[in-house]
């Protein structure tokens, strides 16, 4: 059995934390996120909970790794499928459920799914490419 190479792992979960903290920036969906959804500016950085978005990230990221192996995922063609069937699977699926029964206004449902969907093609897609090029322990 093929094992998770933890320093693809690490890269994967430093790159869409990124990538999250850029979606959610003033300068790409952070105003219209803080408009509709009613939370209040934070002042500054707050260290618990970028330590629990890493570990939820790292979460994410082993699940996918796992899955990969488990499927015999080989390069990033597949590995961007399987991201894109686990956005739609997952994310869509219960987005869409608290628009239907949380009220939850279709566009920030629409911001998180965005965000959600680049953090899933991301980490499909770095580690599908580093499954292909590594070789295997």
């Amino acid at each position: 059995m093929t094992r998770i190479n933890y320093l693809a792992l690490a890269l994967v979960v430093v790159a869409a934390f990124i990538a999250s903290s850029l979606w959610y920036s003033p300068l790409i969906f952070g105003k219209a996120f803080l408009e509709l959804s009613g939370v209040a500016p934070i002042a500054g950085p707050d260290p618990v909970r970028i330590a629990c978005e890493l570990v939820r990230t790292f979460v994410l990221a082993f699940v996918i790794a796992r899955l990969f192996i488990l499927v015999r995922i080989t390069n990033w063609k597949s590995a961007l499928n399987l991201g894109f069937l686990l956005w739609v699977g997952f994310p869509v699926v219960l987005l869409t459920g608290s628009m239907l029964w949380q009220n939850v206004p279709w566009r920030l449902a629409a911001i998180h799914s965005g965000d959600w969907l680049v953090k899933m093609l991301l980490i499909s897609l770095i580690l599908g490419v580093w499954r292909k090029t590594a070789p295997t322990p």
